[in-house]
Parts: C-alpha cells; sequence; structure tokens
C-alpha cells in the first residue's frame, strides 16, 4: 500500500499524505488536487474505492472496423480511457469478417441506449456508401463523431490526420536519401484517406522530383489494408524498378519488407520502405520500421470532447479537425544505391 500511495503522489504530484486523504474521503483537499489523485489513480491503473467512483453518466459505443490492426485497439484505449474519465462507460463494437455490419452495431447500441457513438474508419470514408445513414441516426437524436474519413454530406465532427501532408514528409525523406525511383502502396481508391494520400504523394513528387502526375500513375499500387496485401503491392512496384516503397498502414510496410525479401533484396540497404500509423511494437520489428506516426492520442482526445459537446447540447458547428502526423526515421530507410544523402 506505501508503494502505491508513493507511485500515485509522483504521478499526481502531491505529497503521500494528501493521496490518504483523497483515498479516505477526508476533507481539506482542494477538489483541483483531489481530481489530479483521482486522475493519477485512473492512469496508474488502479481501482477508485467505491464511495469514490463516478456514477456512470451512460454508455457511448464505439465501432470499429477490426482490431488485427494494431492502430485500432490502441486508438480504442486512447478513446476509452478519455471517456472512462468524464464518467462515460465506452462499449466497444467490432466489425469482422462474416459478422455484424457497421448499421447492424449501430442499431445494437441505439437499441442499449448509447449517448453517442464514435465511427473510427466507418462508411463514411467509403466514397461508395450511401450517406443516408448518418442522417437518419442523427434523426433519431444520437450524437455521433466520425474519425478518420470524411463526406460533405455529413453534419458532424470529423477527425483526420492530414494524409496529404503525411506523404509530403515520407517523399522529402526518401528524396533527401537520394531516392528517385518511389512507388506509394495502399488500399482501395474508393477510400477517403486513399484519395488523400494520393494527392498529396503525386504533389510531393511533382514538387520534390518534378514528375508529373500522370506519370506517377505507375508507382501507385492498391491493394488490401493487410501484410499479404501490402507484400503483393510491393512487389509489383519493387518489380517496377521502385528503390524505395511509401505504405499506407504499417502492416502493409511489413508487407513490403517480405516482399523485398523474397526478392533477396535487403532492406534498406537494397529498398527503404516507410510505413504508416507507428503502431504499438512497431519499433522493435527488423529492421525497425521508419513511418508516420499518426497523431493517435490528440485524436482520441478530440473526438471525446467534439462527442461531449454534441451529447452537452453546444456542438461545434460540423468541420473536420485535421491533426499532423509526424515522420519516425529508424532503419528501413536507407541512402539509394550510389546516391549522396
Amino acid at each position: 500500500m506505501t508503494a502505491r500511495l508513493a507511485d500515485i503522489a509522483a504521478q499526481a504530484g502531491v505529497s503521500e499524505a494528501t493521496v490518504s486523504r483523497v483515498l479516505n474521503g477526508r476533507p481539506g483537499v482542494a477538489s483541483a488536487t483531489r481530481e489530479s489523485v483521482l486522475a493519477a489513480l485512473d492512469v496508474l491503473g488502479y481501482e477508485r474505492p467505491v464511495r469514490l467512483r463516478q456514477r456512470s453518466a451512460g454508455l457511448v459505443g464505439l465501432i470499429t472496423p477490426e482490431l488485427e490492426n494494431p492502430i485500432f485497439p490502441a486508438l480504442a484505449q486512447v478513446i476509452g480511457q478519455a471517456l472512462t474519465r468524464q464518467g462515460y462507460t465506452p462499449v466497444l463494437a467490432t466489425q469482422t469478417p462474416g459478422g455484424s455490419t457497421e448499421d447492424e452495431l449501430t442499431e445494437m447500441l441505439v437499441d442499449r441506449g448509447v449517448a453517442g457513438i464514435i465511427f473510427v474508419s466507418g462508411l463514411h470514408a467509403d466514397t461508395s456508401a450511401d450517406m443516408q445513414r448518418y442522417d437518419q441516426l442523427r434523426g433519431q437524436g444520437v450524437p455521433f463523431v466520425l474519425v478518420d474519413g470524411f463526406s460533405p454530406k455529413v453534419r458532424a465532427p470529423f477527425i483526420s490526420p492530414d494524409d496529404r501532408a503525411a506523404m509530403l514528409l515520407a517523399v522529402t525523406h526518401l528524396v533527401s536519401l537520394g531516392h528517385t525511383r518511389i512507388g506509394l502502396a495502399l488500399g482501395p481508391k474508393r477510400f477517403v484517406p486513399v484519395l488523400r494520400k494520393i494527392e498529396g504523394f503525386q504533389h510531393a513528387m511533382r514538387d520534390r522530383l518534378g514528375v508529373a502526375p500522370e506519370e506517377s500513375e505507375e508507382l501507385i499500387q492498391h491493394s488490401l489494408y493487410t501484410l499479404e496485401g501490402g507484400q503483393a503491392a510491393a512487389g509489383a512496384l519493387i518489380d517496377r524498378g521502385c528503390t524505395a516503397v511509401v505504405c499506407a498502414s504499417d502492416m502493409m510496410a511489413l508487407g513490403a519488407i517480405r516482399a523485398a525479401r523474397r526478392r533477396e533484396l535487403r532492406v534498406p540497404q537494397d529498398v527503404s520502405v516507410v510505413g504508416f500509423d507507428d503502431s504499438p511494437l512497431i519499433a522493435f520489428t527488423d529492421p525497425p520500421l521508419t513511418t508516420i506516426r499518426k497523431p493517435v492520442q490528440s485524436m482520441g482526445q478530440a473526438a471525446v470532447r467534439a462527442l461531449l459537446e454534441e451529447i452537452g447540447g453546444t456542438p461545434a458547428p460540423p468541420s473536420e479537425f485535421v491533426f499532423l502526423p509526424e515522420l519516425v526515421v529508424r532503419g528501413s530507410t536507407a541512402a539509394a544505391h550510389g546516391a549522396r544523402p
């Protein structure tokens, strides 16, 4: 117990005596200090004493496309923690192959009386999908926020990474290493993040290397957002002479590394690979992956803030909140053969 008190005190920046007063419900502690101690309990994973637990303000649904890609559990964790701190109970609903659809999961959550729903990489990101489903949801009085994707047909808060800026960061990095034949491996073209990445990639290739958009078409390969999809897409790009491949997810990037090795090429000596997301544990791959870090923490917290404003009846005007990504350079990129970086 003493060790726990010390941990909580260090996390909250207060004395152990103050922590003890808060945990025992004694007076004489400022409300802000009390909240800091309770937040420290949450961060460190300790259960709050029953008398200090907030009464649940209701359920909030979180719908994700899958959990195999580690970026989705990471985002779900950030959103779940932020909701819990505000007194809400997160309910995670995941689509699985052959399982429930987004519409079915939405109906299930609405039937259970959720206070709101956060959609991650849902049908709002699919340009071929009917957006009237979101109008119907709003007509039922259910607040919602949409993460990773955008549609001007939907009046709601959108939370997105800047996919165009991400491609500029990746291409600029590879050009600085002397690469001139750079490929882009990504998912199906109907998705908004894919279209934005293509736009950013083509602009970067034109600005950094003078490659016209029509000339860069053969440097773009669509596939699935999986390791196998990345392997297939990167394999095709390597066979077209690309010495570097930018991938639209870290899972695809791992597939790209496999594709290079299947051709007896070394990463990064023969082929450089850049991922996207900076998923958990991706820094410990062989080689450690250079990637574009999606701002998961700030995006998740912003999604919760926007939803709580919707629930509270003081929503901001429907708009898209765009967060800047960050280039994380590790061991999967290096100078092109014969190039001086």
